[in-house]
């Protein structure tokens, strides 16, 4: 079934127009990060009067950069935050979507219209009066609140919870309910009902959700800059101070901020390749159709 959809998807262009597109496609995918690598094994005094050249390639810049730079807090900050705030995202979503693909209760269509509406609100609008609340509530409680790792995840949380909700209450409705009915029937509690039979149907959609939701915290450069100080930025913030640092200086280091920059993107695409198999699987499928 998959090969024929494979082949109806092919026909939707020309071979020779398809063969072009793709190429294209590559080209302009793999010219600026091949560009990139470039910069970042050139030397610094090189990138910085414009050239790069195959034949003063040194690697001294990955060396140098984590002195010049606080990168490893930076990345090990962003690991952290997004991290733990897209597993809670997704634990707090799968909770969230089952009752509303399963249970009829007053409220339900009005929640879920909200789910979509929270996505259409700019996040920059929320900054000032998040900072506002912030600021209000460490004065009356003496909390360290700004500039404390919790905040950020629960920020993050935030904004990866009604993508992963909705995106599970989708597959999770696409499910015969008949299949969770024998699990009752066995003995099966609700609860055991979604983690034996729901949630390895939906482990697809899971990852789906895991992965976008990490990458709203990783991303991330407008909320980190206002609620981390130097000891919990994130590796956004670090980039951003690097990168304007080098604007300012008499010798940039431009080679060394490629390097970074690379650095930077690779546990990204690490995370694509590892989960590719299942980001297929679940952007791709969606169980019984319903209708």
């Amino acid at each position: 079934m998959a090969k024929r959809k494979d082949i109806e998807a092919d026909q939707l262009l020309p071979r020779g127009v398809t063969g072009v597109v793709k190429g294209l496609l590559i080209i302009m995918v793999a010219v600026p990060v091949l560009y990139m690598a470039l910069l970042a094994f050139s030397p610094n005094s090189t990138v910085a009067l414009g050239g790069a050249g195959l034949g003063h390639l040194t690697s001294v810049n990955f060396v140098d950069m984590w002195t010049t730079a606080p990168l490893l807090r930076g990345l090990l900050n962003s690991l952290l935050m997004a991290g733990v705030a897209a597993v809670c995202a997704v634990v707090l979503g799968t909770c969230a979507a089952y009752p509303l693909a399963r249970l009829g209760f007053r409220g339900r269509r009005p929640m879920l219209y909200s789910l979509l509406a929270t996505q259409t609100i700019p996040g920059v609008t929320l900054v000032l009066p998040l900072f506002i609340c912030l600021a209000a509530i460490q004065a009356a409680l003496s909390l360290q609140l700004i500039g404390s790792d919790p905040v950020v995840i629960i920020c993050y949380m935030t904004f990866g919870l009604p993508l992963a909700t909705w995106l599970l209450f989708v597959y999770i409705s696409n499910i015969p309910p008949e299949l969770e009915e024998a699990a009752l029937m066995d003995g099966c509690t609700r609860f055991g009902a979604l983690r034996r039979v729901v949630v390895p149907m939906v482990t697809p959609v899971i990852v789906v959700s895991l992965v976008f939701s990490f990458l709203v915290g990783w991303n991330d450069i407008v909320f980190a800059s206002v609620l981390t100080n130097g000891q919990s930025e994130t590796i956004a913030v670090v980039m951003q101070s690097f990168s304007g640092a080098q604007a300012t200086s008499s010798e940039p280091l431009y080679g060394q901020l490629m390097a970074a920059a690379f650095v930077a993107a690779l546990p990204v695409v690490v995370l694509y390749l590892v989960f590719q198999r299942y980001l297929v699987s679940g952007l791709g499928a969606g169980g019984v159709s319903g209708t």
